[in-house]
């Protein structure tokens, strides 16, 4: 798949002193849906903020389809629609007003056809003529898609498009970025629900103090980082694991009603069948069990966790 957003050796550093990006290199493809997951003060919003123009970087370079956005601004920012993390509007203007104008900041022609389907596409078409003062938390979120969304950008950022907003609007959102994926629009999203990545991207990046630790088709990450864990409730609690079970990756719940066994179900021995016999043997009778695997916010919170220990 052909790249359409591309960062090489992109750092950040501010007159304080802080290191906010440390040698980026990060390329996007064409019509994918890509999670950049960290912390808070990792550097989401700065490398968002460079690439759209509103921050300008210490080094490196970033090309949009091809164009350099210090070199060729206009043309490289036109491509883009941002959607920030701050509501930030004209009060006294229509929702259509603010919307249209948005769109001929970037010198496109007048489209009122494309101005409705947005708006249709967000519930926004009943309050077209409403002032934007006169919206709820929920509309002006919504708004501020649409006003992203105005002159057909090829990418779509999307920095922490969901908080604080209700489950409805939450789930219009996803529907919609589903569909502008569909079209081709690439859509970059940052999120601290961290489940709403699992479910919509494509690749994940995961970011911590300025530095792009991984990168990883979201399949991919969770089949290698991924584990899958089994839980047996016992009929009698037990004080401790024999000396049999030693050495096994079985951890004993605080009142000995619950073992747990963690496994890479991907491995070449499981170890489950081996596991339930020696139980057998050792005479710890179950009544129960169940299996779970890792989710993506597991993952991340181990790799980040990871990485602060490394440091």
């Amino acid at each position: 798949m052909q790249d359409i957003l591309s960062v090489s050796n992109l750092s950040k550093t501010y007159a304080s002193g802080f290191h906010a990006l440390k040698n980026i290199n990060l390329a996007i493809r064409r019509g994918e849906i890509f999670a950049l997951l960290g912390p808070n003060g990792a550097g989401k919003t700065t490398l968002i903020s460079i690439i759209c123009g509103i921050v300008n970087a210490s080094a490196g370079q970033v090309t949009v389809a091809g164009r350099d956005i210090v070199r060729d601004y206009r043309a490289a920012r036109s491509m883009i629609g941002l959607v920030p993390q701050e509501l930030t509007t004209d009060a006294f203007e229509s929702v259509w007003s603010t919307v249209s104008f948005s769109r001929g900041l970037f010198g496109k022609p007048a489209n009122p056809a494309h101005i409705e389907k947005v708006l249709k596409s967000l519930s926004l078409w009943e309050k077209k003529d409403n002032k934007i003062m006169t919206l709820s938390g929920g509309m002006k979120r919504r708004l501020m898609i649409a006003k992203a969304l105005s002159h057909e950008p090829q990418i779509l950022f999307l920095d922490e498009p969901t908080a604080g907003v209700d489950v409805e609007l939450r789930r219009d959102m996803w529907q919609l970025v589903r569909e502008l994926r569909d079209t081709g629009v690439t859509v970059i999203l940052t999120t601290h629900y961290i489940e709403e990545a699992e479910e919509m991207a494509d690749r994940i990046g995961v970011i911590r103090k300025g530095e792009l630790i991984l990168v990883e088709e979201k399949t991919e990450l969770m089949h290698k980082l991924g584990k899958k864990q089994l839980t047996l409730q016992l009929q009698q609690p037990l004080a401790q694991l024999p000396a049999s079970l030693n050495g096994r990756p079985l951890a004993l719940s605080a009142d000995g009603t619950e073992l747990t066994y963690t496994y890479d179900a991907q491995g070449p021995r499981v170890g489950i069948a081996e596991l339930l016999k020696d139980l057998g043997d050792a005479g710890i009778p179950f009544k129960d069990l169940h299996t779970t695997q890792s989710s993506l916010e597991d993952i991340f919170v181990s790799l980040v966790h990871d990485e602060g220990k490394s440091r």
